[in-house]
């Protein structure tokens, strides 16, 4: 039992993952070998109490950990009531790091499939400067993309100035928007309202990496004709074979800091 897995959920990174914990020695069930785990391997996010979850649940073993990715509050409850462990490997920090680099592959292969334009020479509007943003822009910029951050943090600036970028306040958003016909968001808070979105030239298209609700108004920009995408789950959807493999590796780390590996 100490060394077997229940991986809940079946798209290609917990797939992935899966195969990953079987390299790394572990047994791996499905849901149906929920009552003979010691761990069980949640999908992200696990934000809702599904009826495969609730099933889960209902026949794992007390005591037993779970590890999930953006666990809601729902989750956090039915776990506790079924007398389960439970960690959240979205918020270990080399986790969060570490994803970045394929959410930034997937912004770019986004911006290249939705435009007619080469990235070279293309000026690029880049909002936030944390990890993903740090991710996005450096690849950008190595692509010959004329790369402007905009970031609230005069830290966060002078390092994107450091990297090559140009760097701007958010406070100028809209006197920068009028330049930028491609614009990527990774603040999770309201940046781009009608205001902004308004400033934008004909045919801008914005591609929303920002958690939900995300930091654009899609409503208005709909209304306004800018074209909007929100690319949620990047990682899963554009590269599942590492994002899995990342999320195998910290749910290891994570056993190893608490004494559970060999």
């Amino acid at each position: 039992m100490q060394k077997t897995f229940c991986v809940i959920g079946g798209d290609a990174r917990q797939q992935a993952a899966a195969r990953a914990l079987r390299r790394a020695g572990y047994t791996v069930l499905g849901p149906e070998g929920a009552g003979k785990a010691a761990y069980l391997l949640l999908p992200m996010p696990s934000d809702a109490v599904t009826p495969e979850l609730a099933a889960v649940f209902a026949a794992a073993r007390p005591g037993a950990l779970a590890l999930g990715g953006r666990v809601g509050p729902d989750v956090q409850a039915a776990a506790r009531a079924a007398g389960l462990e439970l960690e959240d490997y979205f918020r270990r920090p080399e986790l969060a790091s570490l994803n970045a680099v394929p959410t930034a592959e997937g912004c770019l292969c986004l911006l290249m499939q939705l435009r007619d334009r080469t990235l070279w020479q293309s000026p690029i509007l880049v909002l936030g400067y944390g990890r993903v943003g740090r991710a996005v822009a450096r690849r950008l910029a190595a692509l010959g993309a004329w790369v402007t951050v905009a970031a609230r943090s005069p830290e966060q600036r002078a390092n994107a100035r450091c990297a090559g970028c140009r760097a701007a306040a958010l406070d100028q958003l809209p006197r920068l928007l009028p330049g930028f016909d491609a614009v990527v968001n990774t603040i999770p808070a309201p940046v781009l309202t009608r205001t902004e979105l308004a400033c934008l030239p004909a045919g801008a298209l914005v591609i929303d990496l920002a958690s939900s609700p995300g930091g654009t108004d899609f409503a208005a920009a709909k209304d306004l004709g800018v074209r909007t995408e929100h690319a949620l789950s990047l990682p899963a959807r554009c590269a599942p074979q590492t994002a899995g493999e990342l999320v195998a590796d910290t749910v290891l780390t994570i056993l190893q800091e608490r004494g559970k590996l060999p």
